[in-house]
Parts: structure tokens; C-alpha cells; sequence
């Protein structure tokens, strides 16, 4: 299996909040990342530019794999991205 791709943290927060709106865009979807992260309306306003709250959206991707996969099509990247970006903004993920 191929290493993931390095992404800096310029480049993960524009996949971070690129994925933010997507997940967004679906209201079921939407309600499940509050729910799952424990975020409220609130947080994504005023902690948007917070990297932990970015590597929070990015997690709760990776944790539903469909979701992950149909987000980097939409946003024309590969999953892998995604998850780098992840990565690079919560090292410890």
C-alpha cells in the first residue's frame, strides 16, 4: 500500500474546511457531525480556523468510510488526502 500523501497545514486546512462544506451541504449528514463530535453550530463558527476543530470534521470522514470516499470526489482528491490532511493537522490521528 502506497505511504499517504504529505499535505503542510496550509494545504490540509483548505481540505478541512472544503470538506466542512460538503458535510454541510447534507442535512442528515450535517446533524450526524454534531452529534459525533460533540460540536455545536456555535464551534464551527467561532473555532472554524481551530486546527483540532478541522481535524475533527476530517475524523468524523474517516470514520464512515462512504462518506470519506463520495467527500474527496466531490472535492476531486483521493481519500488518502483526505486523511493526510487529517494527519497533518492532529499528528497524533
Amino acid at each position: 500500500m502506497p505511504p499517504h500523501p504529505t499535505i503542510d497545514a496550509d494545504g490540509a486546512t483548505v481540505i478541512a474546511l472544503a470538506a466542512l462544506g460538503w458535510t454541510l451541504e447534507d442535512d442528515d449528514r450535517a446533524t450526524r457531525l454534531l452529534s459525533v463530535t460533540g460540536l455545536t453550530p456555535g464551534d464551527l463558527r467561532t473555532r472554524i480556523g481551530d486546527p483540532a476543530v478541522q481535524a475533527a470534521v476530517l475524523a468524523f470522514l474517516e470514520s464512515h468510510e462512504p462518506d470519506l470516499v463520495a467527500c474527496a470526489e466531490a472535492l476531486r482528491r483521493s481519500p488518502d488526502a483526505l486523511v493526510a490532511a487529517h494527519r497533518a493537522l492532529d499528528p497524533i490521528a
